[in-house]
């Protein structure tokens, strides 16, 4: 599901079930349990954060896209005259360095970043025509230089998977005839694509696996290895809508409370109930750093500011924790959770690095 590029709001969990079929008409929920969450700050002292100003030093607002830690993030901002769409590093103390610039008048976007040891690889969009991948070094003074302009029909899905550098390759998936997939991927020194036709819809997750169901209401029915070409099949729910990774498949589903999140093994095995009553999933990627379910709680005021409570299941220790009462822009990627609270005018960014709870 899309975030906003201007300012990503919390993704809706109603508009995916009445996309299957599914009314859903939820009285005011009880919450995740009438045990109130510990806050983060108790339950991880030892974790890394951050906190930052949601403008540049010139002014203009700053998207992040990509974490490397908590205090240094690859993301998005205008030039100070609006002309030209920039990626830039932010790096503590506010240090800025620019990869890329392109003028707007080309429509252009960078919809997905990743990084990997000191590569960073970044997909280019320019209006109607592929997008071209392009690389640079993250703690090096390299240039940035083009990979490919061969990306096919190229399909990104906000998840931190779209683009995998793995085995000396950049992977992606793209849409081909007939409601298929191409794998794609290429050597990240530039070359030959290499394009692995797959029936059906799919998207990358961790790395060898593809998971389905990217088109369908009821979600995810399949992951595929494509080292091993193993298929796993994922437990199958009613009223239900299923998103997997290879270790957790989070299964969204109506009770006579509203709304329950439950996450359990692609096996059918370990299942946890993560929340129920008025949860939303807060982000595309599923049991991240295969422990931690990210959600929010709707309520209140959440309707009128788009803001909600930030809270997170720790599958590990079956902990919840709350991250932020009134969060919005909630955005994951890297092992690193970032969200702002304040108004749209006037607001902070804040992160938590999960790799170091």
């Amino acid at each position: 599901m899309d975030l906003s590029s201007s300012r990503k709001t919390l993704v809706s969990l109603t508009a995916a079930l009445v996309a299957g079929g599914v009314l859903l008409f939820a009285p005011p929920g009880r919450g995740q349990s009438d045990t109130k969450p510990v806050s983060a700050a108790l339950a991880w002292p030892g974790a890394k954060r951050g906190s930052l100003p949601a403008d540049l030093p010139d002014g203009t607002a700053f998207t992040p896209d990509w974490f490397v830690d908590a205090s240094t993030s690859i993301g998005t901002a205008l030039s100070k005259d609006g002309k030209a769409l920039r990626l830039l590093i932010r790096g503590t103390g506010g240090a800025l360095r620019q990869f890329r610039q392109l003028p707007i008048s080309g429509d252009v976007s960078f919809p997905a970043v990743t990084v990997s040891g000191d590569d960073v690889v970044w997909a280019e969009g320019h209006g109607n025509r592929s997008p071209q991948l392009w690389t640079a070094g993250l703690r090096d003074s390299r240039p940035p230089r083009q990979i490919t302009g061969d990306t096919g029909d190229a399909r990104f899905y906000q998840s931190e998977h779209d683009l995998l550098v793995a085995d000396g390759r950049v992977h992606w998936v793209a849409a081909a005839a007939n409601d298929g997939t191409e794998v794609r991927s290429v050597p990240l020194a530039g070359g030959p694509v290499e394009v692995t036709p797959q029936a059906g819809t799919w998207q990358l997750s961790a790395w060898p696996w593809l998971v389905d169901g990217v088109t369908s209401a009821a979600g995810a029915t399949t992951l595929r290895n494509l080292t091993t070409g193993q298929d796993v099949a994922v437990p199958r729910n009613d009223r239900a809508v299923t998103n997997c990774s290879p270790t957790w498949c989070r299964v969204v589903s109506l009770t006579k409370d509203g709304v329950k999140i439950e996450l359990v093994h692609p096996d059918g095995g370990n299942r946890q109930e993560v929340a129920e009553g008025t949860p939303e999933t807060a982000i595309t990627d599923v049991g991240v750093l295969d422990r931690f379910e990210v959600y929010a709680l709707t309520g209140g005021n959440a309707d009128l500011t788009g803001n909600a409570g930030l809270l997170i299941y720790d599958l590990k220790h079956k902990q919840t924790v709350e991250v932020s009462p009134d969060a919005a822009n909630v955005v994951y990627r890297g092992g690193v959770l970032s969200w702002s609270t304040g108004t749209q005018d006037l607001f902070l960014r804040h992160s938590l690095d999960l790799r170091t709870v």
